[in-house]
């Protein structure tokens, strides 16, 4: 099995079960070995008091982003901190885009960034999060026979 089919592999079994991400109108744009895109529309129920896209909903599309690239590998993996700085608003009707590109993986401790990016290419956020794998997979694989 190839590492990107690992990845689809996994992201598949992940998005299966992930009624969050779907509830909030996430898309699954692209998926890839320690990588993932995900994306959302702002919907007028996205937006808060000010008129704009809630941060809360903008973190959410950033760890949902997070979590299937940290995920990727088949390897059951948790958020274990995060954070996240807001650079410009989303706006109402506009298409929010999160990449999310592993930065290290060694052990079971991952780092992961996340850039969110408005519809014309903004920078909307910023997010840092820190991965720990607790045990388990996706998907069952079969051992390979690595002497050939």
């Amino acid at each position: 099995m190839t590492p990107q089919e690992r990845a689809t592999r996994a992201a598949e079994a992940m998005w299966a079960s992930d009624a969050a991400s779907a509830w909030v109108g996430l898309r699954l744009d692209a998926i890839g070995p320690g990588h993932a895109s995900m994306s959302m529309t702002v919907e007028p129920h996205h937006l808060n008091g000010h008129g704009i896209c809630h941060g809360g909903i903008i973190f959410t599309l950033a760890d949902s982003a997070f979590a299937f690239a940290c995920n990727s590998h088949n390897r059951v993996a948790v958020a274990q901190h995060n954070s996240i700085s807001y650079l410009s608003p989303g706006r109402g009707g506009e298409v929010l885009t999160a990449d999310a590109r592993e930065v290290s993986l060694t052990g079971r401790s991952g780092l992961t960034d996340v850039t969110v990016t408005g519809g014309d290419g903004r920078i909307v956020a910023l997010f840092r999060g820190a991965s720990r794998q607790i045990g388990g997979s996706h998907f069952p694989e079969e051992p390979t026979d690595e002497a050939g």
